[in-house]
């Protein structure tokens, strides 16, 4: 078996057999293979796609490339929940929780922010103290005892991965359906999950712009995820402007904590108990979204899943009386009100653009190796659909330093939008 005959083979619209995907995989990640040969590769999978049981193949040799947590010994059902990445979207630091206080166990492995898009382990991780490099003994105690356990990549699980995603990165090979696919389910399937509900967004903050786009991810993570033997439930859900009111680390710590006690924007909740839902249906605990949406706003008037969300912030290192001390006081010192620029309604508020400025604020990164800081986001204010006054407070804009602030300012006055008539509504699901 020859690697060059493998890149024509997919260039001229092939279908791999398992065999030959591993003899790709496998060499790369041995170092037998050159990453010259495995780029072309990514470039005729890119043009020529994968059908679904390709796509199934390369999920499952990905996944064998590296260790799998075991869960072995503890009861289920164990369902987990994966966003596509957005901006203000904190939605798993309150479904986690949830489920775990209506009987399902979350084993979440998360990432970070990259780009303009957010990460759950930079929120976690403003926490102070708060651990995110659990071993696999302190996972299987959060999950034993909480209900859930948050925790990052592990460079034992799915390498195959990593080496892969940095290739894609530098070979403009990123958006690729087959590909995302396959790196998504690998290391979901890892954590020991055996259901996944996934929230594919669209919009200008998303990473599929386009509806169509975030459809077809969706069926190919249902369908992939279907042939490896897993329930899977996918939403589409609307980016094009912020969830919720805050952007930023610990702001959105905040705002998860609010909807934890019942008082947390309306967007948010509806996509929080939406992806709830589903989940529930997934575990066995409903057998239809409306008794799945009954028992999570039920959970949550009981508070149950506020107290584990306290309990799991102790349990990986977090001060959870500091914590609570430093709501609405942990703000950074460069500041600063962004006005409303006329009398009008604000007609849209893009969320890539809020994101990108978040990049110099310092809630996100260019790089994986930059640091951010947990001070640093927005608060917004007003929203789309909302009248405001010339020298009304739009957003109130925190950043690392005096340069993040300046930088990020033009960003954000370009992304409000203003108009005479009041916008309608956009749905935020389906």
């Amino acid at each position: 078996m020859r690697m060059v005959d493998i890149i024509s083979y997919k260039r001229d619209g092939g279908t791999l057999t398992k065999e030959e995907i591993a003899f790709m995989v496998n060499g790369y990640v041995g170092g037998v293979i050159p990453e010259y040969q495995v780029a072309a590769w990514l470039m005729a999978v890119f043009f020529r796609g994968m059908t679904p049981k390709e796509t199934a193949f390369l999920t499952e040799i990905m996944l064998d490339s590296g260790a799998k947590i075991n869960l072995d010994g503890i009861p289920g059902p164990f369902v987990d929940k994966h966003s596509t990445g957005g901006v203000g979207d904190k939605t798993s630091l309150i479904i986690a929780p949830l489920l775990a206080s209506v009987g399902i166990r979350v084993p979440m492995i998360s990432g970070r922010a990259l780009g303009h898009t957010g990460g759950t382990l930079d929120k976690l991780e403003s926490i102070p103290g708060y651990r995110t490099n659990l071993s696999e003994t302190e996972f299987r105690h959060g999950l034993v005892e909480d209900g859930f356990a948050m925790t990052g990549q592990s460079r034992d699980i799915a390498p195959a991965d990593k080496l892969l995603y940095a290739l894609r990165d530098v070979t403009a090979t990123v958006e690729s359906i087959p590909l995302i696919t396959a790196s998504i389910l690998s290391k979901k399937a890892a954590e020991g999950a055996s259901a996944l509900v996934f929230d594919v967004k669209y919009g200008s903050g998303a990473f599929m712009k386009e509806k169509s786009q975030a459809s077809s991810l969706a069926h190919s993570l249902v369908n992939t995820g279907t042939a490896m033997g897993m329930r899977i439930a996918a939403l589409l859900t609307d980016m094009d402007e912020p969830l919720g009111n805050a952007v930023g680390n610990f702001l959105e710590v905040e705002e998860a904590l609010d909807c934890l006690e019942g008082n947390g924007p309306m967007d948010v909740m509806e996509v929080s108990l939406a992806l709830a839902a589903s989940a529930c249906i997934l575990g066995g605990k409903a057998s239809c979204i409306e008794e799945g949406l009954e028992l999570c706003k039920k959970s949550l008037q009981s508070g149950l899943p506020r107290k584990l969300f306290l309990a799991n912030v102790s349990r990986q290192g977090g001060n959870m009386k500091h914590l609570l001390e430093m709501r609405k006081n942990y703000r950074s010192q460069y500041a600063v009100e962004l006005k409303a620029e006329q009398n009008a309604y604000i007609t849209r508020i893009d969320a890539y653009k809020v994101g990108l400025a978040g990049v110099y604020l310092g809630v996100g990164r260019n790089r994986v190796e930059d640091a951010v800081s947990p001070l640093a986001g927005i608060l917004l204010r007003k929203k789309s659909g909302e009248w405001v006054d010339t020298g009304e407070t739009v957003m109130t804009v925190y950043a690392k330093d005096g340069a993040g602030l300046r930088d990020a300012l033009p960003l954000l006055k370009d992304a409000v939008s203003y108009g005479e008539i009041k916008p309608k509504k956009k749905p935020l699901i389906g």
